[in-house]
C-alpha cells in the first residue's frame, strides 16, 4: 500500500499496489503493521456498510464526539462517490479546511479520517457502495455532525444534493471555537 499525505493532518488516501496476472488482480487495502509504521491507527473495532441506491444521495458530515473519537478508513466498493474530510480539530493549522476526492469501485483508494475529521460523501452513481472500517464502536450519545451545506465550510459538492436525511439537513449552524488555529 501506497500511504499519500493530504492538505489536512492525519487525513491520508490508502492506495492499494495491484499484483495482477491472468487471474486478475490482488491487492492488501489494509495491514496493522503498515498502518502503524505510516503513523495512522491499526486498531479495528468495526465495519460497516452503507448501500446508497440513487445518485446525488448525500449522507454526512459525521463524527463521533471524545472518548469515542474514531479512526476510520473508508472506502467505495461498487459505483463511485465524492468522499469529503473536513477538519473540526480546534488546534488542527487546517481547522475547517476540507479535503475531497473520487472514491469509487475502478480506483480502489481509501480515505483514512482520524477523530474529529467528520466525514460525508455525495454518491455519484445509482447503486453505489461504501465500505467502513473504524476503530472503536458506534456509540449512540457521542454522534455529532455538521451541515453539507453550511456557509462556514463551503463544501463545493460536483452535483446537486438529491437526498439527505432530515437529520443531515438540519444540523444547526457551525461557529467556529474562539482563539482555534488554522482556517481556510
Amino acid at each position: 500500500m501506497r500511504f499519500r499525505p493530504t492538505p489536512l493532518p492525519g487525513v491520508v488516501v490508502v492506495e492499494p499496489e495491484p499484483v495482477a496476472d491472468e487471474r486478475g488482480l490482488f491487492a492488501r487495502t489494509f495491514c496493522a503493521e503498515e498502518f502503524e509504521a505510516a503513523g495512522l491507527e491499526p486498531e479495528l473495532a468495526q465495519c460497516s456498510l452503507s448501500f446508497n441506491p440513487r445518485r446525488g444521495t448525500l449522507r454526512g458530515m459525521h463524527y463521533q464526539a471524545a472518548p469515542f473519537g474514531e479512526d476510520k478508513l473508508v472506502r467505495c466498493t461498487r459505483g463511485r462517490i465524492w468522499d469529503v474530510a473536513l477538519d473540526l480539530r480546534p488546534e488542527s493549522p487546517s481547522y475547517l479546511g476540507h479535503f475531497a476526492l473520487e472514491l469509487s469501485a475502478e480506483n480502489r483508494l481509501g480515505l483514512y479520517l482520524p477523530p474529529q475529521v467528520a466525514h460525508g460523501f455525495l454518491t455519484l452513481e445509482e447503486a453505489s457502495e461504501v465500505f467502513y472500517q473504524m476503530s472503536v464502536p458506534y456509540a449512540r450519545e457521542a454522534a455529532r455532525g455538521v451541515r453539507f451545506d453550511d456557509p462556514a465550510f463551503a463544501i463545493p459538492w460536483p452535483e446537486p444534493v438529491r437526498g439527505a436525511s432530515e437529520r443531515d439537513r438540519s444540523w444547526p449552524d457551525f461557529h467556529p471555537s474562539p482563539g482555534a488555529r488554522g482556517g481556510r
